[in-house]
């Protein structure tokens, strides 16, 4: 295996085994017998899986930078985000608020989860974060590293690529409103998505002010936004999350492959408003709609 190669696979595992190692641990914390704490389970009781319908929603959920809940202040709020009154129990009240209204059938934490300075106990911040994910049985969820949730295959990690920085020039929808913080060595994972072949887009964060989808290779790169209240943002700029969803094609007797891969975003406002819906892949014969090009957008 080639040095580059192993580079590109230890970046994208690494995070995830992280990840799971801070869960395993909060399973063996002893837990407070007066607190109402929410419990991890080891496993899920069933595979992901298409609904009876044939879709499947994904809620990719970037930078909560959660702290130590009321205590935590919010950063970067006007007057009508709250302002003084705003902590962390602004984050998790809008993670609330979007498992009701677009009942995911998976979450998608894309890392920065906790803000880690400001987080007595990161194991115990964790779990307040999720916790309203935790109190749907239904829904299951995913922290940073996951792939091949079904095929056509998503990518979710937090770091963009070097090459995002190139969607400045060549087209985007959504918002490209700061610089790309990305490593500055270029291990090739863009190189390895598109010699796998089935990966049709991928899900970042980090960059709090940028939201924007653009293709690369064949590939859709899409931010989350910044949705924690104590990560840093823009005042009279909502908090937002990113939604993903897909659509089986329907068969003669049973559902068939996947037919469309769809996205848009939701702001943290009065009506969670729904904002920059776009087609990011759909199944054809010819190929003509895999990806629909947008011209860059003015910031």
């Amino acid at each position: 295996m080639s040095s580059s190669l192993l580079i590109a696979l230890v970046s994208l595992l690494l995070p995830c085994l992280l990840s799971l190692l801070l869960l395993h641990l909060s399973t063996v914390l002893d837990p407070d017998p007066d607190a109402a704490a929410p419990r991890v389970k080891k496993a899920p009781p069933l595979p992901l899986r298409f609904r009876h319908d044939g879709t499947f929603k994904i809620l990719q959920v970037a930078d909560m930078h959660f702290g130590n809940g009321a205590a935590t202040r919010c950063r970067d709020v006007g007057p009508d985000g709250g302002g003084a009154l705003c902590s962390d129990l602004n984050t998790t009240r809008f993670l609330r608020r979007l498992i009701e209204a677009e009942k995911p059938d998976l979450i998608a934490f894309t890392g920065d989860n906790i803000f880690g300075t400001s987080a007595t106990d990161a194991a115990e911040s964790l779990l307040k974060a999720i916790s309203p994910a935790m109190e749907f049985k239904h829904l299951k969820f995913s922290f940073i590293g996951q792939k091949n949730l079904y095929a056509p295959a998503l990518a979710f990690f937090h770091i963009p690529i070097p090459e995002v920085r190139e969607l400045w020039y060549t087209g985007f929808k959504g918002q490209y409103q700061e610089g790309v913080a990305c490593s500055t060595v270029n291990s090739g994972v863009l190189g390895t998505l598109v010699s796998m072949g089935d990966v049709k887009a991928v899900f970042l964060g980090h960059d709090h002010l940028n939201d924007f989808c653009g293709s690369l290779n064949g590939i859709w790169f899409c931010y989350g936004g910044g949705f924690g209240y104590h990560g840093y943002g823009r005042p009279h700029w909502p908090r937002r999350a990113r939604v993903i969803y897909s659509g089986l094609k329907k068969g003669q007797r049973s559902w068939s492959e996947v037919k469309s891969i769809r996205t848009w975003k939701v702001l943290d406002d009065e009506k969670l408003s729904k904002i920059d819906e776009q087609v990011l892949w759909r199944c054809s014969t010819d190929d003509s709609h895999r990806n629909a090009f947008y011209p860059r957008q003015g910031v």
